[in-house]
């Protein structure tokens, strides 16, 4: 003959909901701690990707003696080809290769690409990278049309470069229409329209902000987002988008290595 406590109790209806509560009310916080780990994971495979851009930048100054160019214009295949640091496409949104920068790599055909940057391309006929690089100072440009190295308006040096570990060199590119492959600096010593200088700014998309390659090799993240000195809100909010996207002082002292 059984007894009481041979006898299994089945659970009520009110105990199986407050089990149902109690997995649900853990579930609710387990889920936004894995999102912030995976967040984190991607931030830290961005700070990995501008760690091996720096290290290429600085094999390529290694061997010219001078950064690599931010953008130039080259003939090739009876067309005018342009020569951007990330890649090269002609006018007509052709992608002919990838930049000079990767050459300097250990997989000269694999360009890095931002892993929480999902949006458009910067010129057509390129891969997005979600990347951009200082071209206010150290990147040389181009005017177009002009062709040939002649043309090329140099950046600084690096042998000129003395604030090395305050300047940055790649970060995680922002605007408000998407990304940009030009970094710019926002007080626009270059004489800019100011629409270009406020279309180069950075993406503050990482947990602790935006990620930053400086010119003396260190990553880190950079926060809060400037909004720079010469344009108004409302531009500011059109072409920039902050505060999401944002200059990384209000001066170009984190642009300038000199």
């Amino acid at each position: 003959m059984r007894t009481r406590k041979d006898i299994r109790r089945a659970l009520t209806l009110v105990e199986i909901l407050v089990v149902i509560s109690i997995m649900s009310i853990l579930l609710g916080l387990l889920l936004p701690a894995l999102g912030r780990v995976r967040a984190a994971g991607r931030g830290l495979t961005c700070q990995s990707n501008l760690r091996q851009m720096n290290l290429a930048a600085q094999q390529y100054a290694n061997v010219f003696d001078a950064w690599p160019a931010a953008i130039r214009y080259e003939p090739g295949d009876g067309m005018l080809n342009i020569v951007a640091w990330d890649w090269v496409t002609t006018f007509d949104g052709r992608l002919v290769k990838p930049g000079p920068l990767w050459a300097f790599t250990g997989r000269p055909g694999e360009v890095p690409q931002c892993p929480d940057y999902h949006g458009t391309t910067n010129f057509e006929g390129d891969p997005y990278t979600g990347y951009n690089y200082n071209t206010s100072f150290l990147g040389a440009e181009a005017p177009f049309p002009s062709m040939g190295w002649d043309a090329v308006r140099p950046g600084v040096p690096p042998h000129a470069c003395r604030r090395a570990a305050a300047c940055a060199m790649f970060g995680d590119a922002g605007r408000a229409g998407g990304t940009n492959k030009f970094m710019r600096a926002p007080s626009n010593h270059e004489g800019h329209p100011p629409e270009l200088i406020y279309a180069g700014g950075q993406a503050f998309r990482h947990p602790g902000g935006t990620n930053v390659g400086y010119v003396d090799g260190h990553v880190g993240p950079a926060d809060p987002p400037c909004a720079g000195p010469l344009a108004s809100d409302a531009f500011r909010k059109d072409v920039l988008g902050f505060p999401n996207n944002g200059f990384l002082s209000e001066d170009d002292s984190a642009y300038d290595p000199r």
